[in-house]
């Protein structure tokens, strides 16, 4: 199982904007129709096939508006389950209302993206190259989303600019070219820093093998044009392949020699999946 989820200031700080979003003018229907100590049950329902991402938020959630409220969960983070039932909470009737959407349009798109990726690890096959994810993630919820993504059996690539060098195109127009570019920055990069190189065309790959690159990017490269790519590569250097990778490729991908695949789908194109929060009468 991946790392428990561990809360940094940046994700606190997100839950309670997204509750002042809904509640800055407080919540008019449910005050109006409920007495302040009117307590009530809740049951979390998956409406289809998914991975569970995002419990740990949700508690966060109902922390911040009861920290009375209880919950109780069949499953963990990370279980692939099928329709039904997976946790409950309990608590005021008011807690719950003020809670509810927050609460569910977190777990909605973090299990949705813990969903698609492991649809995608599935693709590339337990013998082929790693999934990671890429810096394509909604403002705000890079560290949520990277976290369902190890969820649903993936591998995170750099989290920001500063923890890892990635020499891409702009990089290489400004500087004048892969050569330069890349000496610059093993010139200031920590020693143990690999330098990773962008390349479209095959001469490009070779430049940056020459000028000692650690990793190579293969952007938008046919699968052809990969498979000859890493045979050029020979086992120099890490090879990453990025751009046009759609689910219905990542079989063809499997055995080209490949090391990692990058994909910013399973961010920022993961479709929310289905699950509601039903109440039922608390005894």
């Amino acid at each position: 199982m991946p790392t428990p989820f561990r809360f940094s200031s940046a994700t606190r700080d997100l839950i309670e904007l997204a509750l002042h979003e809904d509640l800055s003018l407080g919540d008019v229907t449910a005050d109006a129709i409920f007495a302040d100590d009117a307590t009530i049950g809740a049951a979390f329902l998956a409406k289809e096939p998914l991975v569970v991402a995002g419990i740990p938020i949700v508690r966060e959630v109902m922390r911040q508006v009861d920290p009375e409220a209880t919950f109780a969960w069949s499953v963990r983070d990370g279980a692939a389950i099928t329709p039904g039932q997976f946790g409950t909470v309990h608590g005021r009737v008011r807690s719950l209302l003020r809670a509810e959407r927050v609460m569910l349009n977190f777990l909605r798109h973090m299990s949705g993206v813990a969903t698609i990726t492991k649809r995608y690890v599935a693709a590339l096959g337990p013998n082929g190259p790693k999934l990671v994810d890429t810096r394509k993630t909604t403002p705000g919820f890079r560290e949520l989303e990277k976290y369902a993504v190890r969820l649903g059996g993936g591998h995170n690539h750099r989290y920001n600019l500063g923890s890892g060098a990635m020499i891409k195109d702009n990089h290489i127009a400004a500087a004048g070219s892969i050569a330069d570019a890349v000496a610059k920055v093993r010139a200031y990069a920590p020693f143990l820093t690999r330098i990773e190189v962008e390349v479209t065309t095959l001469d490009e790959l070779r430049a940056a093998l020459e000028a000692g690159a650690d990793a190579v990017l293969l952007d938008n490269m046919s699968t052809e044009t990969m498979r000859e790519a890493c045979a050029i590569v020979a086992g120099r250097a890490i090879v990453e392949a990025s751009g046009n990778i759609t689910e219905s490729r990542l079989a063809e991908l499997r055995d080209v020699g490949l090391d990692i695949v990058s994909s910013g789908a399973i961010t920022h194109s993961a479709p929310n999946v289905d699950i509601s929060l039903d109440f039922f009468a608390d005894h």
